[in-house]
């Protein structure tokens, strides 16, 4: 596998990576994929998922991610499973370190994801799919005329607790300050609506749980005193951080470490393409990140038939 050159190598089999790869190989692109662990990325955790079209009594995101693998291998995108050490995405051919095998491609495309950032207490990652969950856009129908808490005080925040408002009997607001940091947009509607509590100068210190969530211990940052909060859903909105050391100094990254790329997925660099949720964009969904995966196909063809004029 050493001595081949890939028209493209996707890194990361994440919805974005598995659709890219897809593209790409019916478009008669030599394609591999690198991922070091099971296809699905991050979607292998939700163990429902129900806005993702074509699904109408929902699927579980092991399902689909499996399903979106067997998609692109069906078409002859090879799949190695492996951890990726290290990238030259400068060189020529672009080269790919990882620890099996080292693989040269003319371009890659960056599906490398991001990860949710975490409260940091106990019982934590037990409780999620049983009451806490990280995406109210995805888990928060669950939770329909229920009590709930979103946990953070940035635009993410906001928009989930805004939405929970719609569909959810009570919604509580835990942030470590005492205003939001979310833009403007958000501030009033929030402000307004009847069902929404704010728990201001506050953090989550203790889940509790018998088999599932069932409340949850706030102190405030100031005096230390601890309040008890009886809830059905807790959601983590603190933010993410982009899988991104691999390609710093390489690529263009924005203030918050995502990768610089527009509505094309082309990076600031020739032949480098980031979809899903690495690259810089207003809403991470399965939807959107299926959606990065064709464009940057696409573009990545565009590009290797540039290069052969």
């Amino acid at each position: 596998m050493s001595d081949k050159i890939y028209d493209v190598a996707v890194v990361g089999g994440g919805p974005a990576g598995y659709t890219a790869a897809l593209y790409a190989t019916r478009a008669g692109l030599d394609t591999v994929l690198i991922e070091k662990l099971s296809p699905g990325g991050q979607m292998t955790e939700t163990a429902q998922i129900d806005n993702y079209p074509g699904f109408p009594e929902g699927v579980d995101g092991f399902t689909l991610g499996a399903n979106m693998q067997q998609g692109a291998v069906r078409f002859g995108a090879e799949t190695l499973n492996a951890e990726v050490l290290s990238l030259n995405l400068t060189a020529s051919p672009k080269q790919i370190k990882t620890d099996t095998a080292d693989i040269h491609a003319k371009t890659v495309i960056l599906a490398t994801g991001a990860t949710h950032r975490h409260l940091g207490v106990e019982n934590e990652q037990a409780l999620v799919g049983r009451g806490l969950g990280y995406c109210a856009a995805c888990d928060g129908m669950f939770f329909r005329g229920k009590t709930v808490a979103v946990v953070g005080g940035g635009n993410s925040a906001a928009a989930d607790a805004l939405y929970l408002s719609r569909i959810c009997k009570k919604v509580y607001v835990i942030h470590r300050r005492d205003t939001l940091r979310a833009t403007k947009i958000y501030h009033e509607p929030l402000m307004q609506a009847q069902n929404v509590a704010f728990k201001w100068n506050s953090r989550v210190v203790e889940l509790l749980a018998e088999g599932k969530l069932t409340g949850a211990v706030i102190e405030s940052v100031g005096d230390g005193a601890r309040e008890t909060l009886a809830l059905d859903g807790l959601f983590i909105s603190i933010g993410r951080t982009p899988a991104t050391d691999l390609v710093k100094g390489q690529v263009a990254l924005d203030e918050a470490g995502y990768v610089v790329a527009d509505e094309t997925t082309r990076t600031s660099l020739g032949g480098v393409f980031a979809v899903g949720d690495v690259r810089t964009k207003a809403l991470r969904q399965i939807v959107t990140a299926t959606a990065d995966g064709a464009v940057a196909a696409h573009f990545a063809e565009e590009y290797l038939t540039q290069a052969c004029k």
